[in-house]
């Protein structure tokens, strides 16, 4: 039996701190040069490959910044900001992004985004962000589906190929310990597979499987992307067959509310 291709994640190189207005398919295909010639053998970037890049370089670049020290705290936030002991100034720029407020706990805040996945805070952060003297917090884009399809025909025109595209974030999880990166914006990939009707080792048919593609490779890329000061929010995975979907989106990775068991 022929052993699948080997799964390869290469961290790209090389990227500048991103600025607001930048060029992200120009700074990301540079790199991709960079790091090619600092691996060994014929590496280039293909179709078949799958980029997978932290957001907060796309909300960089998109200028999706908010100075603290410029917001007006509202009386929901105000009474948010006391039950959860989080800078009122914080909780209105999460309330912004928020359509759904689901729990609000001592240095807890969980709710719904605009976009429709459950997370803390509404993905707004302040790590890596500015320098810890200046109040800077940084809110998610606005459409992360948007950003990767731009991102993946910008990378088309500058390089030839066009390979998938996948916008992560970090998320906690309900019952376990710890965030693992999550798909917020695809373009060119089925985020979801559905394995329903394949046979498993014994020929009994899968009756209700399917697999959440995205997360499980945003997952994977953060392992090399890292968490604090590594400074590669791009990773390049190759070797991972995946269903192309033209037009495909992170929401259909989100559970539908009536199928929610635990709400």
């Amino acid at each position: 039996m022929a052993l699948p291709p080997p799964l390869t994640l290469i961290p790209l190189t090389g990227i500048p701190l991103v600025k607001p207005g930048d060029d992200l398919g120009a700074l990301i295909a540079t790199a991709v040069t960079t790091t090619s010639a600092s691996v060994s053998g014929d590496l280039r970037l293909s179709d078949a490959d799958i980029l997978v890049v932290t957001h907060k370089i796309v909300s960089k670049a998109e200028n999706r910044f908010v100075d603290l020290k410029t917001v007006q705290p509202s009386v929901p936030a105000l009474e948010l900001a006391e039950r959860t002991q989080k800078d009122p100034r914080l909780v209105e720029v999460i309330l912004w992004d928020t359509a759904e407020v689901l729990r609000a706990r001592p240095r807890a805040l969980i709710v719904r985004h605009h976009l429709g996945f459950i997370s803390a805070n509404a993905g707004v952060d302040g790590s890596n962000v500015a320098e810890p003297e200046r109040e800077m917090v940084l809110r998610l884009p606005v459409d992360p589906d948007r950003s990767a399809r731009q991102l993946r025909s910008r990378l088309q025109q500058l390089t030839g190929v066009s390979p998938a595209i996948i916008i992560s974030d970090s998320h906690g999880r309900p019952w376990r310990e710890g965030t693992v990166g999550v798909a917020i914006g695809v373009s060119g990939l089925a985020p979801v597979q559905d394995l329903r009707g394949l046979p498993d080792l014994f020929g009994r048919k899968l009756a209700i499987t399917t697999v959440g593609f995205a997360d499980q490779v945003a997952a994977a890329a953060s392992l090399v992307s890292g968490q604090a000061d590594e400074g590669l929010p791009v990773v390049w995975v190759r070797g991972q067959p995946y269903e192309r979907g033209e037009e495909a989106s992170a929401s259909q990775i989100l559970r539908p509310p009536e199928t929610d068991l635990f709400r």
